[in-house]
């Protein structure tokens, strides 16, 4: 593996290489001193070209608990205000001697290109609306966790599908580990094509919403569009929105997921997402094992014993 970019073409074995992985960092994270030596001496520049608190924060996280250095990269304060263009930005920090970039751009397919311009490993924080596979193996991690596998669960992804990149890389992972997968969305926010997703399609979230072991939410992305697709938030909070009526209707074993940040009031009501059964800070906690798995496959870590 020399880059990290997408979900798409991973098998289960590999997803789940990765994420035995990410389990034994979720042993590392739980020590009195949750670091290991393993990228002594390796740096990493996270590169963030649209804003981010958890996958920034965890990605810098993950290497510091393998003892890597890090250099962080802001777009405000950086060049590119005075016309530098990305191809230089990029060339100019890998000759300050970094061995591996994580990249989030609003452009999609921007982290391909950088891994054109540079041998160094990128790994994708993030495109446009097109994928976020650390996201995916985090999530996919998670739920894992919770019911030891991923097969034959049924999980819905409710929410602004259409711009939604996570959507995309966890409809991937999830049926890639054997659930079985439904995108729930008014027509709107729902792909253009929905065939190329390996999911089912729903718009009508009381229909399915018993069915599923895990419900997965996403927030209305209003930076690109979403809100501007249906007549009010309110109106979306009342058809669509995982309040705590439709909280009690889930199976007692099921959980909910939110890959954040939350419209508390919107997608969710504060009373789910503060729920024992809403693993969204599991979610958080496991995004930092993640990262380091990958981080540790695409740098070459040794294990400490």
């Amino acid at each position: 593996m020399n880059h990290f970019l997408t979900i798409e073409g991973l098998t289960k074995e590999d997803l789940d290489g990765l994420l035995d992985d990410a389990d034994e960092f979720v042993e590392v994270l739980h020590r009195p001193i949750p670091k290991v030596p393993a990228l002594r001496g390796k740096t990493v520049a996270t590169m963030f070209f649209e804003p981010s608190t958890r996958t920034k924060m965890s990605f810098e996280k993950a290497a510091k608990a393998l003892s890597a250095d890090t250099m962080s990269f802001s777009p405000g304060t950086s060049s590119l205000s005075k016309g530098e263009s990305l191809k230089d930005t990029v060339l100019t920090i890998k000759a300050m001697g970094t061995d591996a970039m994580v990249v989030r751009h609003q452009s999609t397919g921007a982290p391909w290109r950088i891994a054109e311009w540079i041998e160094q490993p990128v790994l994708n924080g993030g495109d446009g609306a097109h994928q976020h596979p650390t996201q995916a193996l985090l999530d996919a991690l998670t739920i894992r966790q919770h019911f030891g596998s991923l097969d034959g669960l049924k999980i819905g992804i409710v929410g602004d599908i259409r711009h939604s990149r996570v959507a995309r890389s966890n409809a991937q992972a999830f049926a890639a580990l054997g659930a079985n997968v439904t995108m729930v969305a008014p027509r709107t926010l729902l792909p253009v094509d929905p065939s190329v997703f390996p999911a089912a399609v729903s718009e009508d979230l009381d229909e399915v919403l018993s069915e599923f072991d895990v419900v997965y939410v996403l927030r209305v992305q209003a930076e690109r569009g979403g809100a501007s697709v249906f007549p009010s938030l309110a109106e979306y909070t009342a058809r669509y929105g995982v309040t705590k009526d439709r909280f009690a209707r889930l199976n007692p074993d099921s959980i909910v997921l939110h890959p954040g940040p939350m419209n508390r009031g919107v997608e969710i009501e504060g009373a789910v997402a503060d729920d024992p059964r809403a693993l969204i800070l599991d979610q958080v906690f496991n995004g930092v094992a993640v990262r380091m798995a990958v981080l540790f496959r695409l740098l070459g870590g040794e294990h400490d014993g």
